[in-house]
């Protein structure tokens, strides 16, 4: 069974650090390219890509407004990745998706919502 689980979102204050996990069971892990996205309240129609990382993880890529601020990474082993999260600001606040890709599979998870706010 094809499962994307995340894990880690939360109330934090603006500033403050978070990091987000995602549980992937069901697919060959170590062969998906794995991107978090995130998408905002009000905006339904309109899901960021936030950062991703290549099968290896030897590439990662980022959105220039996380770029110096997130940091995602894998554990091909715990079939896990992770987005580490710092100096949080209010516009970060949205719901963030894993997602994994390999040729025609597109998997997603559903989400785990996080909120910057004081």
């Amino acid at each position: 069974q094809v499962q994307l689980v995340e894990s880690g979102g939360g109330l934090v204050q603006p500033g403050g650090s978070l990091r987000l996990s995602c549980a992937c069971t069901g697919f060959i892990f170590s062969s998906y390219v794995m991107t978090w996205y995130r998408q905002a309240p009000g905006k339904e129609r309109e899901r960021e890509l936030v950062a991703t990382i290549t099968s290896d993880g030897g590439s990662t890529n980022y959105a220039a407004s996380v770029k110096g601020r997130f940091t995602i990474s894998r554990d091909n082993g715990k079939k896990t990745v992770y987005l580490q999260m710092n100096s949080l600001k209010p516009e970060d606040t949205a719901v963030y998706y894993c997602n994994a890709r390999y040729f025609v599979s597109n998997l997603w998870g559903k989400g785990t919502l996080v909120t910057v706010s004081s």
